[in-house]
C-alpha cells in the first residue's frame, strides 16, 4: 500500500485539522484531491511527508508507519513539490543547480556533483522542454518554468510517491496547460510514481488521476473512482451549491 490512513485525526489548538481519515492508495493509482480552503489539504499532504504527526489512529507511507521508521530517509522516497518550496530555494542558483539539490533533497549544492547526476538533471529538464534555463538563474525564471523545475527537482531521485500541491496555482491558461500536459507525460512513463495532486479546481482533474479524493472542512467527504465521485449529485452535495457537469476531452468542468 503506498498511503493508507486508519481513523487518522489531528488537532491543534483544541481545534480539528483532520478527523476520522479514512483512505488508502495503492500502487499504480493517481489520485486528485480536491477542497476548497481551509478543508485540510495542505495540512494532509504535511502529514504525508512526516513534518507533522496524527493525534490519533494509525498511518502508514510506502509501507512504513509513524514513529517506526525515520520519515528523513522516507523522505528520500517521495518528491514533493509545493510553493512554499519556492522561498526557501537560494534564488540566484541556476536551474539546473536546483535540481541537482534535490539528489540529497538539501536545499543549495554542498558539493561538487557527479556527472552522471548533471546528465540526469539536464535530461529532465530537457523531457520537461526546459533545457534552455538550466543555465539561467532561478529568481529570473517565471512561475511556470520554476514549477518545472521544481518537478525536476522531485523526480531526479526517482521517488516512488510524487506530491504536487498546487502546482498550477498562479499560472495563466496557456501555462497551465502545458503544465498540466507535462505532468500527463510524467504519469504516462512505465516506472511514473503514484501521483497525488492537490487542486481548488476540478478542471485540471486529468484522464490520468484514476481517482478523487473530495476533502471538506477536514473530512473525507468521498473518494474513489473519479467518474464516480465526480458525478453531478454527489458534487452538488460536496459544493453544497446546484451546479452542472459537464467533460471534454475526458476532463470534468463545472459551471455553478
Amino acid at each position: 500500500m503506498t498511503v493508507k490512513m486508519e481513523n487518522v485525526s489531528c488537532i491543534q489548538d483544541n481545534r480539528y485539522l483532520l478527523r476520522n481519515i479514512n483512505w488508502q492508495v495503492r500502487p499504480g493509482e493517481h489520485w486528485a484531491i480536491i477542497g476548497l480552503n481551509g478543508s485540510g489539504k495542505t495540512f494532509l499532504l504535511r502529514m504525508i511527508n512526516g513534518y507533522v504527526f496524527p493525534s490519533s489512529g494509525e498511518m502508514t507511507v510506502l509501507g512504513k508507519s509513524f514513529g517506526e521508521f525515520d520519515w528523513r530517509e522516507l523522505r528520500k522516497r517521495i518528491g514533493f513539490i509545493s510553493s512554499f518550496l519556492q522561498y526557501k530555494l537560494y534564488p540566484e542558483e541556476t536551474a539546473v543547480e536546483i535540481v541537482l539539490s534535490g539528489v540529497s533533497a538539501s536545499i543549495g549544492l554542498y558539493e561538487r556533483p557527479k556527472k552522471k547526476n548533471i546528465d540526469k538533471a539536464m535530461a529532465l529538464l530537457q523531457d520537461l522542454e526546459c533545457e534552455s534555463i538550466a543555465r539561467q538563474s532561478y529568481i529570473s525564471l517565471s512561475q511556470g518554468e520554476k514549477q518545472k523545475v521544481l518537478i525536476a527537482r522531485a523526480l531526479i531521485h526517482n521517488p516512488q510517491l510524487l506530491i504536487m500541491d498546487e502546482p498550477c496555482a498562479g499560472l495563466d491558461i496557456f501555462s497551465r496547460e502545458k503544465m498540466l500536459s507535462a505532468i500527463e507525460k510524467i504519469s504516462s512513463k512505465k516506472r511514473s510514481p503514484v501521483i497525488l495532486y492537490v487542486s481548488h479546481h476540478i478542471e485540471e482533474i486529468l484522464p490520468v488521476f484514476t481517482h478523487t479524493l473530495l476533502l471538506r472542512r477536514g473530512e473525507v467527504h468521498s473518494a474513489g473512482e473519479t467518474k464516480r465521485v465526480l458525478a453531478k449529485d454527489n458534487l452538488i452535495s460536496f459544493f453544497e451549491t446546484d451546479l452542472e457537469v459537464s467533460w471534454r476531452k475526458k476532463r470534468p468542468f463545472i459551471k455553478i
